[in-house]
């Protein structure tokens, strides 16, 4: 059951689990705050705990809005573009008979038809990162399945606003965002761990934290990574 808190400016959106603990979390981009408490717990006292909490929430969404943001892209030459964590320079070379793109040298070399406009360069790229992530998601789903355990049915890749994955656990499927192509490909493989772990557990509880440390204990240190900003859990005792 989720819920919506009032503080004064902004909300929080409120999860009841079967957990111990409060855990608060201040989200980029845009500093979106969530809080997971005990079933058993009053929203009243929910709220009067982030209210306790809202200097550091402030602070670090004050963080998030300090972070430098990619200007839109126009895709011309020398244009910054980003695969597995580096920075390349874009190349566009006009003139071939059919699309396709490379990587050398440390620059993503995009061969397009003459007068292919910006719209058409973006959805060459766009689908170009899409095989990326398939075949990396691919080779790490095939990585973690036996010693997981785990048996993955399908695997999906699209554009995705406010997730980097998600996990269908009747399908047994697996949804990766386009974007992981942009960040370290470790990032990747901690989606990839995180949606197999949902697989076998559905909730965020104790057996699936427990898991997740069991699998990739160095899974905290890649979410921070990917998010740029860490992401600081707190944490109350109940």
């Amino acid at each position: 059951m989720t819920e919506q808190i009032d503080l004064g400016g902004f909300t929080a959106d409120v999860t009841f689990k079967d957990i111990k603990n409060v855990h608060l979390s201040v989200y980029p981009p845009v500093g979106k705050v969530r809080i997971s408490a005990p079933t058993r717990m009053a929203l009243e006292t929910v709220r009067i705990f982030a209210i306790s909490k809202l200097d550091w929430i402030k602070q670090q969404q004050r963080k998030l809005r300090e972070q430098p943001r990619e200007t839109p892209r126009e895709f011309r030459n020398r244009e910054s573009h980003y695969l597995w964590g580096k920075r390349h320079l874009l190349e566009v070379v006009e003139g071939a008979r059919s699309s396709s793109v490379e990587v050398k040298h440390g620059k993503i070399f995009l061969h397009v038809p003459p007068g292919a406009d910006s719209e058409k360069r973006h959805d060459l790229l766009s689908d170009w990162y899409r095989d990326q992530v398939r075949v990396c998601g691919t080779r790490s789903i095939a990585k973690w399945a036996r010693p997981m355990c785990v048996n993955v049915n399908g695997l999906y890749v699209r554009q995705m606003k406010t997730k980097w994955g998600s996990c269908n656990h009747d399908a047994g499927t697996i949804r990766l965002n386009t974007e992981l192509a942009k960040k370290p490909s470790e990032c990747l493989e901690y989606i990839v761990v995180h949606e197999m772990v949902h697989l076998l557990e559905p909730s965020h509880n104790a057996r699936f934290i427990g898991l997740m440390d069991r699998f990739l204990p160095s899974w905290r240190l890649r979410r921070d990574q990917l998010n740029q900003l860490p992401v600081r859990h707190e944490e109350w005792g109940y």
